[in-house]
């Protein structure tokens, strides 16, 4: 019976210097190299975008080749998934951007947008299984097929930032916050 009025004391304790010592002896850091790993995330100017290149051409290939009709349809507006191009014609038509359906080569402010998102989440369920060459030509694919660039234009590490999107500026700005301040108006109240 000593043991167990004791036991909890001890445990106690025990928690207390764990506590303390601020690491709890779980984990560690990562790697240079794992953090490398890990950090995908590609910025409008593309200074991460990895070494390759495709042309749309390349990319109709990948794109019959990885099922990428299954979801999205054989021209990319007949399937299930999100629709890939613009059933009101070209980037450069007279139909509004906004007033298009919600494409992500035709509303994505940045090139590197469309090649982030595919590198990153496409296709389902093998997301991250495509080469930075697939990849490349996929983001070819699509923009050609919007209009936005012509079938033969290779897009690379260097190139691929240049592209200027059908959205231009007129994507949504950031609305101006401040620390401690909600960030909509009137949210929550």
């Amino acid at each position: 019976m000593g043991l167990l009025r004791v036991l909890p004391l001890l445990l106690f304790m025990g928690v207390s210097a764990l506590a303390q010592s601020g690491t709890y002896g779980v984990g560690r850091t990562p790697s240079p190299e794992e953090i490398r790993a890990w950090d995908i995330s590609i910025g409008p100017t593309g200074e991460e975008l990895p070494p390759g290149r495709g042309t749309a051409k390349e990319g109709a290939q990948v794109y019959r080749a990885k099922g990428c009709a299954g979801c999205h349809g054989a021209t990319g507006i007949e399937g299930k998934a999100p629709i890939l191009k613009s059933k009101a014609g070209p980037a450069g038509s007279d139909v509004d951007i906004w007033a298009r359906e919600r494409i992500l080569p035709l509303r994505a402010p940045f090139a590197t947008t469309v090649w982030d998102y595919i590198n990153r989440a496409m296709p389902l369920n093998r997301e991250g299984t495509l080469t930075a060459d697939e990849v490349y030509a996929l983001t070819a694919f699509l923009l050609n097929i919007n209009g936005v660039i012509p079938e033969d234009k290779v897009l690379d590490a260097q190139s691929l930032p240049k592209v200027k999107m059908p959205i231009g500026d007129r994507y949504a700005p950031l609305p101006e916050w401040k620390p401690r301040t909600p960030r909509l108006k009137g949210y929550p109240y």
